[in-house]
């Protein structure tokens, strides 16, 4: 039976704890950056094992900042892929510099390692991959293509809370690099500060860099010139930026902190329930997953196998936007938006993988405030539009080994 109620994509998982916080900043009257920021910074950064953690206004700015951090120049070029959200790239022109995008393997929408040496040259100065929906990048060869080439890495962790790659948190360092992770604390991801992000590293000089373009260029701890060790004398070294947190939200993310392992458990267990649904069904390609990584499940994007179905993506949202439930699409890859086709001259075959499964991605509600029900709603309603839109021929698809990234995609 159909839902009375619309299901929204995705809520926050917020109750009692985070009132606290909150209110704790206005009884103080630390509004803005202070003692609650300096304390999530610092129980982050414990929790994904970085030296250094420093909270922002978002992970658009945490990237901005790690590549101010590196001298990134105009004419300079940047490796990353075009299946991801405007800020990845965004970041990049803002030094009219150049993004230069590699296709991502079908099945994981990571980008492909293989294809990333061919596309460095004298002008490339780093690389951002970026862990989609939560499952991580392969790390290990982008590494190693960093090291060879003297490369920064920038991670576009706005997916991958909690996450770990094999045997590392993402978060913690990777060894022999200029290496940052940047994460977002958005409304939708899987802990929220409302709006916000972090930028790690374990490079004392980076970190050092950040804190202070961060803040306007101001000297070190600028935000203690209204503390009692703090001094109304200031200088400011460099042009920066307004991008710092503040307390009220850093409040949000100390409780959103704490009970992340059971915000993470929850949706790993719906996206369980979701595999156990739609496996081996004829319209449906299920999200990959890595036994030797764990996935923060962020996003659950399920592929629909079209020649399976006498409908197209849009009319399977529309369907279940009819049904009560509400979904999204994840992403429309960057060279097919008019900013960057028209700059560059992209055709949407360019990249074809990143293309093509945009064409058929749908990203069903994953988050952990929703009830059993809820996702026997979801259920109920992708199957029930896949067998009113059933193709006559529709057979069982059985997942396939990827040959870029050796895991079933």
């Amino acid at each position: 039976m159909p839902r009375s109620t619309f299901l929204p994509f995705a809520l926050p998982d917020t109750d009692g704890t985070e009132l606290q916080q909150v209110a704790e900043a206005l009884e103080k009257g630390w509004l803005t950056t202070g003692p609650k920021t300096k304390q999530f910074e610092k129980e982050f950064g414990d929790r994904v094992g970085a030296k250094h953690a420093i909270a922002l206004n978002s992970c658009t700015a945490a990237m901005h900042l790690a590549l101010e951090a590196i001298g990134l120049q105009p004419g300079d070029e940047v490796i990353t892929s075009p299946y991801t959200f405007a800020a990845t790239a965004e970041v990049i022109r803002y030094f009219d510099a150049t993004p230069v995008f590699v296709d991502v393997s079908a099945g994981c929408f990571n980008m492909r390692p293989d294809l990333i040496e061919a596309a460095i040259t004298a002008k490339t100065k780093a690389i951002i991959p970026i862990h989609i929906a939560g499952l991580p990048a392969d790390l290990d060869p982008i590494a190693e293509i960093a090291r060879k080439y003297n490369l920064a890495i920038i991670e576009d962790a706005a997916h991958a809370f909690p996450c770990h790659y094999k045997n590392r948190q993402i978060g913690t360092a990777l060894d022999g690099l200029k290496h940052f992770i940047c994460y977002s604390f958005y409304a939708t991801k899987t802990i929220t500060t409302g709006e916000g992000g972090m930028l790690c590293t374990d490079n004392d000089e980076f970190a050092d860099r950040c804190r202070i373009m961060a803040l306007h260029g101001i000297s070190r701890d600028a935000w203690k010139r209204y503390t009692a060790e703090g001094t109304w004398y200031y200088e400011i070294v460099a042009p920066g930026y307004k991008y710092n947190l503040t307390d009220i939200a850093s409040g949000l993310g100390l409780a959103q902190l704490a009970k992340a392992d059971r915000m993470w458990q929850r949706r790993h267990d719906i996206a369980q329930r979701y595999h156990q649904a739609f496996q081996n069904h004829p319209a449906f390609q299920l999200p990959v997953d890595r036994s030797d990584c764990q996935h923060a499940w962020h996003l659950y994007i399920l592929r629909l196998n079209l020649d399976n179905l006498t409908i197209d993506r849009a009319k399977f949202y529309d369907e279940l936007k009819l049904r009560n439930i509400g979904a999204s699409v994840h992403f429309i890859p960057l060279h097919i938006h008019p900013y960057y086709r028209d700059k560059y001259g992209y055709t949407p075959q360019d990249y074809p993988v990143a293309y093509g499964e945009y064409t058929r991605a749908l990203s069903l509600p994953i988050y952990s405030k929703m009830t059993d029900g809820d996702v026997a709603d979801v259920i109920e309603a992708v199957l029930d539009v896949a067998k009113m839109y059933a193709t006559e021929q529709s057979t069982t698809v059985q997942p396939k080994t990827c040959s870029n990234c050796k895991i079933p995609c």
